[in-house]
C-alpha cells in the first residue's frame, strides 16, 4: 500500500523575531529566565509553562517526557510528580537531569542541567493542598508508569480514594516536588540563515556564572 507524507527534509523556517545580544541579557542566568518566561506568558504561547525533563537510568538509556513547571527562585526549578513513577525511579538512581523549554512563537529554547533534589515536605503539602481535588485524588488512583488492565482500574481507584477522603486527600506518600539546582543553562533565540545566538552560562567554584557564545 503506497502511502503519503510531507517532505519533511524540504521544511524550512526562517527566524526573524528577535535577537540575544551579550550587553542586552542578565549576568544572572534566572533573571533572564524570568525575562524570557514572563514573555511567553505575555505572549500567550500554549502551555508556556511546559518543559521536557530528561533523565537516564541505570542501563544509560536516556528517556524524556513532559512536565509543568511549578516554581522557579534562586534554589532553582520545581516540579510534581510521582516518586514511584519512571522518571522517579531513574532519578533516584542518578540524581542529575536535564530541561527544556521551546516557545516555538518567540522561537527560542532554554536548556537547563544540573543535580535533582527533593523539595522539602512542607512544600510538597502546601503545593498539594493548591490542586484542584481531581488532581488530588488523581494522585492516589493512578500507580504512575505501571502496566494496568485498562481505563476502569484508573476509574475504580478514583472512587475508591473519594469516597475514602471526601474533600480531604492528604498528600500521598509517593507523591511530592523536586528541583532541579542549575549548574549550566542555555539560551537559544533564533535567527537568519541559521546563525541562532546561543548563550551559555556556567556556574563557577565560586558560585558566580560564566556567560560564553556558542557558535551554532
Amino acid at each position: 500500500m503506497k502511502t503519503t507524507h510531507p517532505d519533511i527534509a524540504s521544511l524550512r523556517k526562517s527566524y526573524e523575531r528577535a535577537e540575544l545580544d551579550e550587553s542586552a541579557s542578565h549576568q544572572d542566568p534566572m533573571q533572564q529566565f524570568d525575562q524570557w518566561l514572563s514573555e511567553a506568558v505575555a505572549s500567550e504561547v500554549p502551555e508556556p509553562n511546559a518543559m521536557t525533563l530528561a533523565t537516564v537510568g541505570s542501563d544509560l538509556r536516556p528517556s524524556t517526557r513532559v512536565v509543568l513547571i511549578k516554581g522557579y527562585d534562586a534554589r532553582g526549578i520545581s516540579w510534581y510528580t510521582n516518586y514511584e513513577s519512571r522518571k522517579g525511579r531513574q532519578l533516584a538512581g542518578n540524581p542529575f537531569a536535564a530541561l527544556q523549554f521551546h516557545w516555538v512563537e518567540l522561537e527560542r529554547v532554554v536548556r537547563i542541567e544540573g543535580r535533582v533534589e527533593k523539595v522539602s515536605g512542607d512544600e510538597s503539602d502546601a503545593y498539594f493542598a493548591t490542586r484542584p481535588l481531581d488532581s488530588r485524588i488523581g494522585a492516589w488512583a493512578s500507580p504512575q508508569s505501571q502496566v494496568i488492565d485498562g481505563r476502569s482500574v484508573l476509574v475504580t481507584n478514583a472512587a475508591y480514594y473519594g469516597t475514602k477522603f471526601l474533600l480531604q486527600p492528604p498528600r500521598p506518600p509517593h507523591w511530592g516536588g523536586y528541583r532541579l539546582v542549575p549548574e549550566q543553562w542555555e539560551f537559544w533565540q533564533g535567527r537568519k540563515s541559521r546563525l541562532h545566538d546561543r548563550l551559555r552560562y556556567q556556574r563557577q567554584a565560586d558560585g558566580s556564572w560564566l556567560r560564553e557564545r556558542l557558535a551554532p
